[in-house]
């Protein structure tokens, strides 16, 4: 059996989910480009440039980010299933776990601040 085709959760496999990271990239991709075009005639002078070029690059950021984070887990998921096949405290090594573990923290922090954002933008 092919180590892609082993399935993680609710019968989603390794390839499934990469091609679901994949996709969701391309599909950010997309966003952002039509974000930037549609805030482009929003920006008509220097100063709406400060305030909406930041807000494109924090999202470009957290979008990366994100990704980042996916793939590092599917990277784990799979080492651990080419292992012996048992999850046991050998599977990741103490630093590997701190570091999943900050990613983890890492994508909730982006997405409360989002979410806070946005919030805001609602209540203006």
């Amino acid at each position: 059996m092919d180590p892609l085709d082993q399935i993680l959760f609710d019968k989603k496999t390794i390839s499934d989910v990469v091609k679901e990271i994949y996709g969701n990239s391309k599909k950010k991709e997309k966003q952002i480009g039509t974000l930037i075009a549609e805030l482009k005639p929003l920006m008509q002078n220097l100063g709406d440039a400060t305030i909406i070029v930041p807000l494109i690059k924090e999202y470009l950021e957290v979008s990366v980010k994100n990704d980042e984070h996916l793939i590092k887990m599917v990277a784990v998921v799979q080492r651990v299933l080419n292992g012996s096949g048992d999850v046991d405290s050998s599977a990741l090594t103490e630093e590997e776990f701190e570091q999943l573990q900050q990613a983890a923290e890492e994508i909730q922090n982006s997405i409360e601040k989002k979410e806070k954002k946005e919030k805001e933008e609602e209540d203006v």
